[in-house]
């Protein structure tokens, strides 16, 4: 059937079930639509009598399946309107009645267009139940997803998901994407599914509910899986009660031209500034002057002067010249005429500190306040936020405490509260930010807009992102895309419990809680999610720090055994691989290493070796090109004290970057307090060190491969 020709017959099966008052189709209804897509389904006939079931399943010649066709029963099971293998005249005689009579006890209004008669779908040890659907998703739309079928995807619920339409090498990927990937290619005799019919079945669907915005929910369950093909046993497909809002939408270009002028600004203006400590307004103002920013600073204050040694103004109408960010000061009340004249003066950009909108049931006054954005091409950030730094600028247009160290990481969050973690994070461990930029209520701009422009920014390599929703997510995927082959996406999705699996029409929407789908799709973008606001920081942190791996073969040096079966399980939990050793390479570290030492992967030197056992060991770790990576466990001796550890190791690896030779170093080292000092040696010289812990070295190695492959630098991509 020619596209066009399948589109126009669903379009008219569609606007005929509207025009009922109906949301749901019957199984029927969704007959015509399987057929239109070539989504797989037995054969069928509606029977509005007993006589013609009877004749009906006579037809099939074999057992048969009995189902009650209402628009009012959807759950058909829970009805007791379904009888499964049914055969003979008397039987199914019985079995019609039987449903008839438990549709009826159980809505006594339904209205009842009469019994399906389907042909009974193999069984056995080679038939596997899987469930095959789409859900409108409110952050990422239209959503396929996969995984078993029957009871199993509710216990388990082994399902994964993905962005619809999916192309058919997506589709056989979601197939390997679920824990029991293996029961699909045949376990315990039974022999594997016909894998490309089972992806089509996927495919087809995401199509189907790409062609019509107006498809709430559609659910194949189950479809039985066999080696000769993939049949959906039942089809329910769901209609939306009405057409989401669509969002303001903006170029590349454009996004990078307003985002170039709020991170490079030549000028700024506070509405607000005040001379009084203690105001925000005079925070602001005193960040940007002592902060050394070098473009203009222009206050406005209708009862002031002069501010600060700068000239102020009644009005932001009449600062001098163009201005590039307004930064607001003031009270929730005030905003609107304040960013009126903001758009009449034809700024940019308003930065919005104050709080007391939606944030606080202020719904009308947010929306006021993006309505006069949009009229006046004001793109917004905030409001509820705590400002925003530009290292590189020398900007800091915040209330909260200053900071000035330059660097690669990009930082954002949703909250004031994580900003602040956040920045006292980079001031301890002197992690080095080209920006942190708070979010707050994005009433406007959000994190695609930032991910745009940070992906193109050359002072930043590596982006960390504090969120608890996306507005848009399939724009947000579309940015994670472009960025990720260039550089590292770090996210915190908060909010990871099942609160978001809302009461739905269909097994699919039931199970596509919010957090499991964002876990997919983050993943599908190529983004590393973070579990934890730690974790997402020392990603950041060290991302930048290690070389790209070139292989996957892991290697972990250590003095300690009890931290070499540590090292060696979090290289497991991570992904990671440790490298079979082969007997040359055995050979080669057994000479370094005393005989009560042991070869083999973990290299356990012991813990009483001296400086020059660590240096030939990891020396030889770098220069053998089968080996990728090197984990170092480090415990404190006197004979080897751990700035003399830390020094060894750092000047090995500087070593052979100097020769060309890059390879992820990371480290734990347990001991005494001297070790704190050491790990931040040994951080500044590009190898990820952590006190106290096996975990979190491992962990951000773990973050660097999934950045590797996810940027196809490494094969297997996402």
């Amino acid at each position: 059937m020619r596209d066009e020709d399948r589109e126009l017959r669903v379009r008219a099966l569609f606007d005929a079930v509207r025009a009922e008052g109906r949301t749901a189709l019957t199984a029927p209804e969704g007959k015509v639509v399987a057929d239109a897509y070539g989504i797989a389904v037995p054969g069928e006939e509606l029977a509005t009598d007993v006589d013609e079931a009877v004749a009906a399943a006579a037809r099939f010649g074999k057992p048969v399946v009995l189902k009650i066709v209402s628009p009012d029963i959807l759950h058909k099971t829970d009805a007791g309107g379904v009888v499964v293998g049914v055969e003979g005249a008397g039987d199914v005689r019985a079995a019609f009645h039987h449903i008839i009579a438990n549709a009826r006890a159980y809505a006594p209004d339904a209205r009842i267009e009469g019994i399906q008669v389907q042909e009974l779908l193999p069984t056995g040890a080679d038939a596997q139940e899987v469930i095959v659907g789409a859900v409108t998703d409110p952050t990422f739309g239209k959503v396929v997803a996969f995984g078993l079928g029957g009871v199993l995807v509710e216990v388990l619920k082994d399902i994964t998901f993905r962005l619809a339409p999916v192309d058919a090498e997506e589709a056989v990927g979601m197939l390997d994407s679920i824990r029991a990937a293996e029961v699909l290619r045949g376990v315990r005799g039974a022999r594997g599914v016909d894998r490309w019919a089972l992806a089509e079945q996927i495919r087809r669907v995401s199509r189907l509910v790409t062609d019509f915005p107006e498809i709430a929910e559609v659910d194949l369950n189950p479809v039985i899986a066999t080696p000769e093909g993939a049949i959906a046993a039942d089809i329910r497909v769901i209609l939306a009660e009405g057409a989401p809002q669509p969002r303001p939408t903006y170029t590349r270009e454009e996004i990078l031209g307003t985002m170039r002028r709020l991170m490079q600004p030549r000028s700024v203006a506070v509405i607000g500034a005040s001379n009084e400590p203690g105001k925000i307004g005079n925070s602001v103002m005193r960040n940007l002057v002592d902060g050394g920013f070098s473009g203009e600073i222009h206050p406005v204050n209708p009862k002031a002067d002069d501010i600060l040694g700068r000239k102020a103004y009644k009005s932001v109408t009449d600062v001098p010249g163009e201005v590039d960010v307004a930064v607001f000061a003031i009270p929730a009340k005030f905003v609107a005429a304040a960013l009126e004249e903001v758009g009449r003066k034809g700024i940019p950009n308003a930065v919005l500190i104050p709080s007391g909108f939606a944030e606080t049931g202020e719904q009308a006054l947010q929306d006021e306040i993006v309505a006069i954005g949009a009229r006046h091409g004001v793109r917004l950030l905030g409001p509820n936020i705590y400002g925003y730094y530009s290292t590189w600028q020398d900007l800091c247009a915040t209330f909260c405490t200053p900071y000035d160290v330059k660097g690669g990481v990009a930082l954002t969050s949703q909250s004031g509260g994580i900003g602040m973690a956040i920045l006292g994070f980079a001031r301890t461990t002197r992690t080095g930010v080209s920006a942190i930029v708070g979010l707050g209520n994005k009433s406007d701009l959000d994190e695609d807009d930032l991910l745009t422009w940070f992906g193109e920014d050359p002072n930043t390599q590596c982006i960390a992102m504090h969120l608890e929703d996306l507005k848009d997510g399939r724009a947000f995927v579309a940015a994670a895309r472009a960025t990720v082959p260039k550089k590292p996406v770090v996210v915190l999705k908060a909010g990871r419990t099942a609160a978001g699996a809302r009461a739905a029409g269909s097994h699919t929407g039931a199970l596509a809680g919010d957090d499991a789908v964002y876990d997919d799709i983050l993943r599908q973008a190529g983004v590393i999610r973070a579990p934890g606001l730690n974790d997402m920081l020392e990603y950041a942190r060290a991302l930048p720090v290690l070389p790209t791996p070139r292989g996957d073969n892991v290697v972990i040096i250590t003095g300690a055994g009890g931290s070499g079966v540590l090292l060696s399980d979090a290289v497991t939990e991570n992904g990671l691989r440790l490298m079979e050793i082969p007997a040359d390479l055995d050979a080669a570290f057994r000479r370094f290493i005393p005989p009560f030492g042991a070869a083999g992967n973990p290299v356990d030197i012991t813990g009483g070796e001296p400086p020059s056992t660590y240096e030939a060991t990891i020396r030889l770790g770098l220069e053998d090109p089968r080996i990728h990576a090197l984990v170092l466990g480090y415990w404190h001796t006197i004979v080897t004290p751990p700035m003399v550890f830390a020094e060894v190791t750092a000047r090995v690896v500087a070593e052979f970057r100097e020769r060309g030779i890059e390879k992820p170093v990371v480290a734990s080292l347990a001991g005494d307090v001297e070790v704190e000092e050491a790990c931040q040696y040994l951080f500044e010289r590009g190898v990820a060190a952590y006190p106290y812990t096996t975990e979190k070295p491992v962990a951000v190695l773990g973050a660097k491969y999934r950045w590797a492959r996810a940027a196809g630098l490494l094969g297997g991509g996402r």
